[in-house]
């Protein structure tokens, strides 16, 4: 069995997408389309966890692909094995049934349908998640929002949701609002790298959004105490995952701005507000954001060029990523030259 036949399937790049999909009629060639329905499966040997996570990944991978005959097979042998009510295989189908919908009007039928399920069981979380993410699909993203809002009340604990609400607030600039499901995706994973880092980078948005082209002594102390919080953020993603580009990506990013406002405001402390109880953190000295930049630099061009070279361990970033590392690092040395 292929390894990639195990993996998320929303985790792969769409050239392994399409060779998953292309083992689909050989897999479901070789396996039986016959199977004893729970428990009596339990007497049988040749049933096996690995088979039907590889059923569900072929199923969307297929639907990625457009192969909907080979995801149609797929789904109805989950369904023969697990039964119509299944959960998961409920939101399998209406994720099938999203995907082959021609129009609008078949979209409306596949969310009527998933209303109508939660009104029998208010619940049935993957259908309510569904729901969410076709209404998102459909463009309607307060709609979405309302919903997730709902869904993160009944689990508060559920970070796949709050992250997902972090990014629907994003999409409609409510940045105060995104950083704060950010933080609480934080409270439920502290050591999840990647959140850290996508903190940051919604705090550098928020940041460059609110920074006006008259730029006051008070606007830059502002943008100042927010790029240095998202500066830290990024600093504990690198801290937790050595080698993680975006987090030195976003940790050139904000230590470049940082630079060009440090020395100008250096003589005079920016007005910030103080909380009575903690305080605010003191902004960054100029040493320490330059050994920063040059740390980020360094460690950018050595990602850059190992991956280029193919080195083992060194090739699973993305390539888009690799391309905009290169780039920025290209837009540094332009700079300098000038």
């Amino acid at each position: 069995m292929s390894v990639d036949l195990l993996q998320p399937p929303t985790h792969l790049p769409p050239s392994t997408a399409v060779r998953v999909s292309q083992q689909a009629p050989r897999f479901l060639q070789s396996h039986s389309s016959t199977y004893l329905p729970y428990p009596l499966s339990l007497l049988t040997t040749s049933e096996t966890q690995e088979t039907w996570q590889t059923y569900e990944n072929l199923l969307l991978s297929c639907l990625r692909t457009g192969d909907d005959r080979s995801a149609h097979i797929c789904l109805e042998r989950l369904t023969q094995r697990f039964g119509e009510k299944n959960e998961r295989v409920l939101a399998l189908r209406g994720l099938y049934d999203e995907a082959t919908a021609e129009s609008e009007e078949a979209l409306e039928g596949v969310l009527r349908g998933y209303e109508a399920l939660l009104q029998e069981d208010p619940t049935n979380m993957p259908i309510r998640k569904r729901r969410i993410a076709l209404l998102r699909s459909m463009g309607r993203p307060a709609d979405a929002t309302v919903a997730l809002v709902g869904l993160v009340d009944t689990s508060p604990t559920d970070a796949e949701a709050w992250s997902e609400l972090a990014d629907l607030y994003l999409t409609q600039s409510a940045y105060t609002q995104a950083v704060y499901c950010l933080e609480e995706v934080l409270l439920i994973t502290p050591n999840a790298w990647n959140m850290h880092a996508r903190l940051g980078e919604v705090i550098y948005i928020s940041a460059l959004s609110t920074t006006s082209s008259t730029s006051t002594a008070a606007n830059d102390g502002a943008t100042m105490k927010a790029l240095a919080e998202s500066m830290r953020r990024f600093c504990r993603s690198i801290e937790l995952c050595a080698n993680y580009l975006r987090g030195y990506y976003g940790l050139k990013l904000t230590t470049t701005r940082l630079l060009s406002l440090l020395p100008t405001t250096a003589s005079k402390p920016p007005p910030a507000p103080s909380d009575p109880v903690v305080g605010d953190l003191a902004p960054p000295s100029l040493a320490s954001v330059q050994r920063l930049n040059e740390l980020a630099t360094a460690k950018l061009a050595e990602i850059v060029r190992r991956s280029a070279a193919g080195e083992r361990s060194w090739t699973g970033y993305e390539t888009a990523e690799v391309i905009a590392a290169r780039e920025l690092l290209d837009r540094d040395t332009k700079g300098v030259e000038r």
